[in-house]
């Protein structure tokens, strides 16, 4: 992620730290040496759970914390019918304090406007905030869309459909195949099925690289459902995880997430591991 120099990189960036445009949301990023690390979303509490608790924000501190972050970045996207904003910031300010860790930026945004409350400076952030500029314009989203980046998604829910299975996985002959092979610890044929797996992984992925996936769909799903079997082995997932480069990167971030879609019920997360992990690894 490039270096934000300001409330408007912030706001821009964090689509892309988190995938989408997020609403009603807490957001906190990690800082580590001035560079950006993990950034959290969760929804805005509600007024019970605030109520209920006397720490509401410690378990949310806490993982920026075991992130090994020296600073954080803290955002609210306030709900259109509350007004406690401030209130909720300041709060997760004193627990960050407490666990030593200095707070960057605190950002309120409510209705398109926003407004840091680090800044005294009426003429820089009046009590009304600035607008929220278009994520288009601005120079994180230059800067992400150049290395490659896809734009961030419009909302949660469409992340969600992104990540849901499609038809494929209830298909009953492809769960057939997919269970055929699947790999068990005392078979017979271990080695040769690790091997396979293996292969089948490349052979794949030779498939996404040269696009030649669509072309011939009886053999792609066959291939798919060899892939996807052979991931239940622990050796062949082992191999999965470190088959990348730096050049192949996004290409197999598109590999697991399509294999993720299709994968029957039993067999989804080890490619939602693999998927998370090349994620991470992409930023």
């Amino acid at each position: 992620m490039t270096t934000l120099t300001s409330p408007h990189d912030l706001i821009a960036a964090i689509p892309f730290l988190i995938g989408y445009h997020p609403t009603n949301s807490l957001v906190l990023v990690s800082l580590k040496d001035d560079l950006v690390g993990m950034a959290m979303r969760v929804d805005y509490p509600s007024l019970a759970s605030i109520e209920k608790s006397q720490e509401p924000y410690e378990l949310l501190v806490q993982h920026v914390v075991r992130e090994g972050a020296q600073s954080a970045l803290v955002v609210a996207y306030v709900p259109d019918d509350r007004s406690d904003g401030e209130e909720i910031l300041n709060a997760i300010a004193t627990t960050l304090v407490r666990a030593d860790v200095a707070l960057r930026e605190s950002l309120l945004i409510v209705k398109g406007r926003y407004r840091s409350l680090l800044c005294s400076d009426v003429h820089c952030c009046p009590p009304e905030g600035n607008p929220v500029e278009e994520i288009t314009q601005s120079r994180v989203a230059v800067e992400q869309v150049a290395q490659g980046i896809l734009m961030p998604l419009d909302n949660v829910e469409t992340l969600v459909e992104s990540l849901s299975s499609l038809p494929l996985a209830l298909d009953p002959g492809f769960i057939e195949r997919v269970n055929e092979f699947s790999v068990a610890i005392d078979s017979q044929t271990l080695h040769a099925d690790q091997k396979d797996g293996a292969i089948a992984v490349i052979d794949l992925m030779s498939r996404f690289i040269a696009g030649s996936v669509g072309h011939n769909i009886g053999a792609d799903q066959e291939l798919s459902a060899r892939v996807i079997g052979r991931l239940s082995d622990i050796q062949v997932r082992d191999f999965a995880l470190g088959s990348h480069d730096a050049n192949t990167l996004d290409t197999y971030a598109v590999m697991w997430r399509y294999l993720m879609r299709i994968a029957p019920r039993g067999f989804v997360a080890p490619l939602a591991s693999l998927l998370a992990a090349v994620s991470y690894e992409s930023g």
